[in-house]
This record gives C-alpha cells, structure tokens and sequence, in this order.
C-alpha cells in the first residue's frame, strides 16, 4: 500500500527478515529517549541479527499475527506488530505495539501504519478485538488510536514508575473490528 505523507512517498509493507537491523535500530532510539518505551536501554536482551530474523519470520508465517514496516525514501521508518493470544478463550484477540522514527513522528505515518494492521485484522476471521496499552503522557498516540475508533477500557495507574516522584499510568485502549 503507497500513500503521499508530508510530500513523501509512503509505503506499508510486510516486514522482511532483512529489515531486522533497522528495527532494532529504531526500537533502540526510542528507547533512549526514554519517554514512551517500558524497556530502558540497558535492558534490551542484545539477540543476534539472526534471532532477530527468525522472530520476523515467525511471525510473518503466523496467520494470526502480523508485522508491517512503513518506509520512506526506500528507509525503513517505522512498524506495527499485532501479537495473537495462543490460550483458546483469547484467541479472538491480539495486541499492537507501534514504533517510529521521532523525525517522522506526527507526519501520518502512524496512521496510515495503524490503518493497514487494522484492515489486516478486519479481513482475518478469527480476529475480533486488537488491544494496546499506551502511556498516559503520550497523548499524540491517545489521539490518534481515539481517531481510528479505539476507546479506553481501564488504566494501570502508576503502572510505570519514571523516577522516584514520577509514575505514569498505562491507558488500556481497544478496538473491535
């Protein structure tokens, strides 16, 4: 799928084990930024580049989960993950985590990436809800899953814990399709 985003071509495509470096790589700088990411950077398991690929692949040949990378300018700038529940009574579900380039963040790339996994989702039979958490404090996001039909269904309060006076809540948000 092609779309013009802030005067630049788009596209939304399945990830390819060979996009595993750059995914890691995108995942490590929103890691240092240390603003929406649970993970610190010290704590990211440092897996081979070929683990990395085996888990693309995984999950590529998982019908029921999916990975799609958005690139610009043939770079890859961002993904979305959808994760399936394997456990019977929530295999109707699944969850989506979404990283991207900060330089090509609030450019709608995160919406036309979201809008892909969710059309994905529709066309699959046995998906009915897509789940996600997000911090409190990143209302860019909030606004954008509450634009594309996702409402809240609970908080973690001070489920994250920043520093030692900051605690940031995690904003369960679903959707059905």
């Amino acid at each position: 799928m092609t779309e013009i985003v802030n005067n630049h071509q788009c596209i939304v495509r399945t990830a390819k084990q060979e996009d595993a470096e750059t995914l890691l790589e995108i995942s490590t700088s929103i890691m240092t930024e240390g603003d929406y990411f649970i993970s610190l950077p010290d704590e990211l398991e440092k897996k081979p580049i070929k683990q990395q690929r085996a888990i693309i692949q995984d999950i590529v040949n998982n019908d029921k989960e999916n990975l799609i990378v958005a690139e610009v300018n043939d770079m890859v700038v961002g993904s979305i993950v959808f994760r399936s529940n394997q456990l019977k009574r929530l295999s109707h579900t699944g969850s989506i985590s979404m990283s991207i380039m900060e330089e090509y963040r609030g450019k709608g790339i995160g919406k036309f990436l979201l809008k892909a996994m969710l059309d994905w989702a529709e066309n699959h039979p046995q998906i009915e809800k897509v789940s996600l958490g997000v911090f409190s404090t990143n209302h860019r996001a909030i606004s954008l899953y509450k634009s594309m039909g996702f409402i809240e269904e609970g908080r973690k309060i001070k489920e994250f814990k920043i520093n030692e006076h900051t605690y940031v809540d995690d904003v369960l948000m679903y959707k059905f399709v």
